[in-house]
């Protein structure tokens, strides 16, 4: 049986100020934005590139228990190019630390920024997605298997 994450349920405090700041700051894709059900309201929201999105809910509660605003951290994202991404946040006026470079090898290179409610995200440069797109990387995983 296959098995994909594909969506992370962010807590927020304000569905509306998360939206814009995911949306303008951070550069995600809002998929979906509408009430679901009768009261229930869902702003997904993907990174481009992507195959995971973030689900900001308002007016839900979780059978096995709903996180609260601020209390996520470790989430990754994955850039090719750590300065040109640096660049690209800042310029859209994201408060993001500036790329640190662990170790010399593909995979160290780290910046960090966190959301208005202080969910905590981190950005790894991981340079061999140019050459290898983690799609392809897992179909021929699949593939192999």
């Amino acid at each position: 049986m296959d098995m994909t994450l594909e969506v992370i349920l962010l807590p927020v405090s304000d569905v509306d100020r998360a939206k814009e700041f995911y949306r303008d700051k951070v550069g995600f894709h809002v998929d979906l934005d509408g009430e679901v059900m009768e009261g229930v309201r869902i702003v997904q929201l993907t990174p481009p590139g992507s195959g995971c999105s973030i689900a900001l809910v308002d007016g839900l509660e979780i059978p096995t228990g709903t996180p609260r605003p601020g209390t996520y951290h470790g989430m990754q994202l994955c850039v090719q190019d750590a300065a040109a991404a640096y660049e690209e946040l800042t310029a859209r006026g994201l408060d993001v630390s500036e790329p640190v470079a662990f170790a010399p090898r593909d995979g160290a290179t780290f910046m960090y920024f966190t959301d208005p409610d202080g969910n905590g995200w981190a950005i790894q440069e991981y340079r061999r997605r140019a050459e290898e797109p983690l799609h392809q990387v897992l179909a021929q995983l699949a593939r192999d298997h």
